[in-house]
């Protein structure tokens, strides 16, 4: 194969490889090393080729699923086998000796990171506060005198 020749990159297992290095995680200046062409050639093909764009979507959304799954389960914490094995002198043999099941307790960060960026409208930092009535000048008070109870 000549390397960056984008005729092999449109073929089935050019564009598989794409796919598998975008869901391994490489960024666009690593596959395009990978491809050996620039980064800024791989923009053009991604411009021109529409199948190179599509493989690489479909390769990050499965990495972007993945994270997106890892980071709800530790918001919310979960519980996990932990399995101790010991080999058996004698055979060889593998054997369980220990199972213990441990609980990962709710992560207050990826909570704040999950409400922040699913729920802006309601958990962002900066909230956008709308003010009626008029700004600045002379604000009158009405001083009214307290009835006599005595």
């Amino acid at each position: 194969m000549a390397k960056g020749k984008y005729e092999y990159w449109l073929t089935p297992e050019g564009l598989l490889k794409l796919e598998a290095w975008a869901r391994d995680g490489l960024t666009d200046e690593q596959i395009a090393h990978n491809m050996g062409i620039g980064t800024t050639t791989l923009y053009n093909y991604k411009r021109d080729h529409t199948e190179i764009v599509e493989a690489l979507k479909k390769g990050k959304e499965v990495v972007d699923i993945q994270v997106e799954n890892a980071l709800l389960k530790r918001a919310l914490g979960y519980t996990y086998k932990e399995v101790t094995k010991e080999q058996v002198p004698a055979t060889g043999e593998m054997i369980i000796t220990k199972e213990v099941t441990k609980e990962v307790q709710p992560d207050v960060t990826a909570q704040i990171f999950w409400l922040k960026n699913r729920r802006p409208d309601r958990w962002r930092d900066k909230q956008d506060i709308e003010h009626s009535g008029q700004m600045g000048g002379v604000m009158i008070v009405n001083d009214i005198p307290k009835p006599d109870t005595g």
